[in-house]
């Protein structure tokens, strides 16, 4: 391609809302622009970008055997009703209504539009197991979006879905999916982590994320320094330090008039966080209860909803913690709470000796409280988050690191939560009807190029792993418009490299050398070559990787050879 047809959209200027580098450097060097909050067109050179990464998923759902298929964006709400999660979704889920007042949602997924489709057509065990995945835009609402595709309303995403008679038949095909999940990151050029997490509105009993490593990511993973233990910090369990044992001392009640944060609990009582009892109202389904954890640690509400047996966890309003307890947050303690308020407390706050907690009334605290004796303890549960030096939960030598990643995959093994509800069921062996045991497997398209930017980036701008890059080769000619002999050699060079397979990008604009030089680093192109009239006289050319520091000067009939070794190494 020539950019004379080809127009380079590039921008020295980086914008004001974009927060981070991937972001910035989209917009700058042309890959999408905005349209509204949340959605962009793709431009032809970041279109080029994304489907290469389609293509690679593309080979692996194929080598598994996935039946590609492409369903309705548009799904009619009675699916979801059948499902469960018309009601429960929230409103990242974009409703609306056709002309005859009938519901329907624009798909932020489709186990529901999947569950139907396949009910109708299998009968059998004999047809299972079967895997269909599709490539497509869907929509989530986001309430903030930010930081450009990352977190976008609309963006492309690969999904799939499996189907199976037992439980041993859908871990295989998880397993599969596994792989293949591990391999298209790794031929993308991806630094990856497979972690293990959480489910959340999607369901099902075992879930793993795929993280791009990456200081912007928006998660953090778990990791264990020893073995190969990783999760995410919404999951990940921990073997924290133990706390000190006191031998118990008299309670008393002390007054601590506008004290409310444990910093100024400790401030006023002469504490160290790890004696503080935080207590924590928060709504579980709307229904309220009180987590108890140490003043150190961090109440985790992904863990806080597993130990409450809730599908969603928030912290609740001053309003509604008052209604619950009867106590200003603040200073709400374990002591003489409602009988019939839930409370849970964590593994690690059980463990406290001679705490202070809220009095139970506005303006004072207890110190020296003790389980047991001063009242009882709630039932124990994992509440909290792990944080980097705890010792490791799997091998029990190693320590937790802690790494920012950015999730680009997530498997489910979904279990009967979609058949059963929607009553998808097929005859086993025996002609009796069983419900589909389903699998769920997300990677997401657009999300992997911002992933991918984000690791790959200096100064200059992107850095393409090869087999991202928009074109292989960025060919830059020289004063092409005054010295014939220089257009000559660089369309024949040209030429050359498409016909061995190569995919160049021909900067042949009127421009100075410094603007096009600066455009092929910003749009990432893995190798240039310059073509000049000094070059031409030397018998050779100008090679520059785009991560090298220095130029090269390679004779001009050993290019071709080079450049198709050199791609191939790289890509």
């Amino acid at each position: 391609m020539r950019t004379s047809r080809f127009p380079l959209f590039t921008s020295k200027e980086t914008p004001a809302d974009a927060e981070i580098i991937s972001h910035q450097l989209m917009l700058r060097a042309g890959l999408i622009k905005k349209l509204g909050a949340g959605l962009y067109t793709w431009q032809p050179l970041g279109l080029r970008v994304m489907r290469r990464v389609e293509r690679i998923v593309r080979e692996e759902m194929n080598r598994i055997n996935g039946l590609e298929v492409l369903m309705p964006a548009v799904q009619p709400a009675e699916l979801w009703e059948e499902s469960g999660r018309w009601s429960l979704y929230g409103p990242e889920l974009l409703r609306l209504k056709d002309r005859h007042k009938r519901s329907f949602c624009i798909g932020p997924t489709h186990e529901e539009v999947i569950t139907d489709y396949l009910r109708q057509e299998l009968r059998s065990y004999r047809q299972l197991p079967v895997t269909y995945y599709q490539i497509q835009t869907k929509f989530r609402d986001e309430i903030r979006p930010r930081f450009g595709v990352m977190r976008a309303r609309e963006f492309v995403m690969k999904d799939a879905y499996s189907f199976h008679i037992d439980q041993a038949s859908l871990e295989a095909t998880y397993q599969d999916m596994h792989s293949a999940y591990s391999r298209a990151f790794s031929r993308l050029g991806l630094r990856f982590r497979s972690v293990g997490a959480d489910s959340g509105a999607i369901g099902g009993s075992v879930s793993e994320e795929f993280m791009v490593l990456a200081d912007s990511g928006e998660d953090e993973i778990a990791s264990c320094d020893r073995c190969a233990y990783a999760a995410n910090t919404e999951l990940a369990a921990s073997r924290p330090s133990a706390l000190p044992i006191n031998a118990p001392a008299p309670a008393e009640e002390r007054s601590t008039p506008g004290v409310h944060s444990v910093a100024e609990q400790c401030e006023a009582l002469g504490l160290h966080p790890s004696q503080v009892l935080k207590s924590v109202v928060v709504m579980a389904d709307e229904a309220p209860a009180v987590l108890f954890v140490a003043g150190d640690d961090e109440l985790n509400e992904v863990k806080a909803a597993h130990a409450l047996g809730a599908e969603t966890v928030r912290l609740a309003e001053p309003e509604e913690a008052l209604a619950a307890t009867g106590v200003p947050r603040g200073f709400i303690g374990p002591r003489d709470l409602p009988a019939d308020l839930t409370q849970r407390v964590d593994h690690r706050a059980a463990g406290l000796t001679n705490f202070s907690s809220g009095a139970g009334r506005a303006d004072w605290h207890w110190i020296n409280l003790n389980w047991d004796r001063d009242m009882p303890l709630p039932t124990c549960a994992d509440l909290r988050t792990a944080v980097a030096g705890e010792g490791c939960p799997r091998c029990g030598e190693g320590t937790l690191e802690i790494h920012r990643g950015i999730e680009v995959g997530h498997i489910f093994q979904l279990g009967t939560k979609y058949s059963e509800a929607m009553d998808a069921r097929v005859l086993d062996e025996d002609g009796h009807p069983q419900p589909l045991i389903m699998g769920c497997y997300g990677i997401g398209i657009s999300r992997v190029v911002a992933a991918a930017i984000e690791q790959n980036h200096d100064a200059s701008g992107i850095a393409w792993p090869a087999p991202l890059a928009p074109f292989d080769v960025a060919l830059v000619s020289i004063g092409a418009d005054r010295a014939p002999a220089v257009a000559e050699a660089t369309e024949k060079l040209y030429d050359a490299l498409r016909d061995a397979g190569l995919d160049p990008l021909w900067d042949d604009r009127d421009a100075r050398p410094g603007v096009k030089f600066a455009d092929m680093e910003l749009i990432g192109i893995p190798h240039r070559i310059v073509i000049g009239e000094r070059g031409l006289k030397a018998g050779s050319l100008e090679y520059r990787a785009r991560d090298a520091a220095e130029s090269e000067a390679i004779p001009i009939d050993d290019v071709v050879e080079v450049l198709q070794e050199r791609v191939g190494e790289r890509g």
